[in-house]
């Protein structure tokens, strides 16, 4: 008993570690959604009202015109209370929670595979996976709020499970957990409720024999998720939606007109090449995206900010206990295997709509399904080897098996360590909008020298970080900025007091301004003050007169 928990303990050190070593300045910088979570909390934190003046919304969230779930910046509050507005604070509940998602996948797997003679193998060797795991380490160490909602989820499913076999009453936190992810990330919020019908269609029984407590839970999800019902059905909640999903891509129709037309309009190709059954393909294409073996295991999201682009979103030597214990799984059926391969589905679900597949931050839902999976598949390698007994020859081929693996093991994640803590942050901080704190802290030192100071939106949505790292009073930007609003209800912030962050040249205003922008098309005659570079020495922005 004491040897399981101190290597879980070894296991949750470990994950902390690799969730929270150099926090502050890997990644690099902070991306201007973290900026505007920390300031929302900076905000909220003051004076109760977002950034835009709502009071202690529970809702949403704007920012950028698009209309977040709240919960990350509510999370936020505290920290940053105790520790500043600084990119530590911001991403530490998702750091801090990553973590605890690694402690939850360990009771997770026990409780899922209840009835196996391996399940304390199997729990240990899950959370260890979803310790070191790239994807779980790079999404836990920015302020991304699909890692909180994983943790969410991952935490109601262990909840429910322990409900509906000892202990009635858990079936209420449960509930609340699934809810309170639906307050967290737009993804969980279709992932959540087919969770809940996936479960409670499975044990519908016992559910139905524990009527009290499920009476109670269904209640109390009703009323927590009233908050947000109304908004839920609104034209804002779907502006994202509408924005990103495949169905609003023209191609599909443009494409399939094009084919009946050059099949003469032909009965058959109206049928054949039907907008539905085009968009319906495009759907399965992009589903199956996410399932890819390059995704996976060999190079990782396209994006830099969800992966390092040399490693997978696992790693290689994941690849053939995967691919294990995905036959075991099925084989074996031992305990409620069926929720493993029913959770993956569902959690990729959503994200096959949006147009930009494969997505390792819109399917974490399905984490730590992977990587159970391959603890299934390690565990009876495992086990099979150390069965090996009596023959000296077999004795020798068990200890090399072990080595090789553990080799294979150690060179794939000491790889992957070393690329990610060292060569990343300098590679990559072009990825993370580097440049524009040292910026801002240029032009606090020297803002009172100009009438206008222009700061450029090249690098995306500069106003942020003034505010985040000027810590600016959120009444006085309230009561002092310039808001435009598109015709799709993005927001566009124009300026406030002498700062303004337009690019078009024909809105400078007379009097002594200073200008902060890309080096890219600035005349060689303009009076350079600073240039800003980024980590590999590339310089990003300047700041001239």
């Amino acid at each position: 008993m004491l040897k399981k928990y101190l290597i879980l303990l070894l296991i949750i050190l470990l994950a902390v570690f690799l969730r929270f070593w150099n926090l502050s300045s890997n990644p690099p910088s902070l991306t201007w959604d973290e900026a505007a979570w920390g300031y929302n909390a900076y905000s909220l934190g003051t004076d109760g009202r977002d950034e835009f003046g709502r009071f202690l919304p529970l809702d949403y969230i704007e920012s950028f015109g698009d209309f977040k779930p709240p919960m990350y910046a509510y999370l936020d509050v505290l920290p940053i209370k105790i520790i500043g507005l600084n990119e530590f604070a911001v991403r530490l509940p998702s750091a801090l929670l990553g973590a605890l998602t690694v402690l939850v996948t360990y009771f997770l797997t026990k409780r899922i595979f209840w009835n196996s003679k391996e399940k304390e193998l199997l729990a240990l060797l899950s959370s260890f996976f979803l310790a070191i795991s790239p994807w779980h380490i790079m999404l836990s160490r920015a302020a991304f709020e699909a890692n909180v909602a994983t943790f969410f989820l991952a935490g109601g499913v262990f909840l429910f499970l322990k409900g509906v076999q000892e202990r009635k009453w858990y079936i209420v936190p449960a509930i609340t957990f699934f809810v309170l992810s639906m307050y967290t990330f737009n993804t969980a919020r279709i992932v959540a409720p087919l969770l809940v019908l996936f479960l409670g269609t499975a044990f519908r029984k016992q559910l139905i024999e524990n009527k009290k407590q499920t009476l109670v839970a269904i209640l109390i999800g009703i009323l927590l998720i009233l908050p947000t019902f109304r908004f839920l059905l609104s034209p804002q909640a779907s502006l994202r939606f509408k924005e990103v999903n495949i169905f609003s891509d023209p191609g599909v129709i443009t494409t399939a007109n094009q084919q009946i037309e050059n099949d003469n309009n032909a009965f058959w190709s109206k049928i054949l090449h039907n907008r539905r059954l085009g968009y319906a393909l495009s759907y399965l294409r992009h589903y199956f995206d996410n399932l890819s073996p390059s995704f996976l295991f060999i190079k990782g999201d396209g994006n830099p900010k969800f992966s390092t682009q040399d490693v997978g979103q696992m790693y290689l030597w994941d690849i053939p206990f995967f691919i294990m214990g995905a036959f075991l799984i099925f084989k074996k059926r031992t305990g409620f295997w069926w929720i493993i391969p029913g959770w993956l589905l569902i959690g990729i679900i959503p994200a096959a709509t949006a147009r930009e597949t494969p997505h390792a931050l819109r399917i974490e839902a399905t984490l730590p399904t992977f990587q159970i999976i391959t603890a299934v598949g390690c565990a009876i390698f495992l086990t099979e080897i150390s069965n090996i007994k009596n023959k000296i020859l077999n004795i020798r081929i068990k200890y090399l098996a072990l080595a090789l693996c553990f080799l294979l093991l150690m060179i794939n994640f000491l790889y992957y360590v070393r690329n990610y803590y060292v060569h990343y942050p300098y590679i990559y901080s072009g990825e993370w909008q580097y440049g524009y704190e040292e910026s801002i802290n240029y032009v606090k030192s020297v803002e009172k020298n100009y009438d206008n100071i222009y700061i450029t939106n090249d690098l995306g949505r500069p106003y942020i970080y003034y505010l985040f790292y000027t810590k600016t009073d959120p009444k006085f930007f309230r009561e002092n900025s310039i808001v435009k609003r598109d015709a799709f209800g993005f927001v566009t912030v124009e300026g406030f007091g002498r700062y303004k962050f337009l690019n078009d040249s024909s809105q400078i205003e007379k009097g002594k301004n200073l200008f902060i922008k890309t080096p890219i098309n600035v005349s060689s005659q303009v009076n350079v003050k600073k240039t800003f570079y980024l980590l590999n020495k590339n310089p990003i922005l300047i700041a001239y007169e």
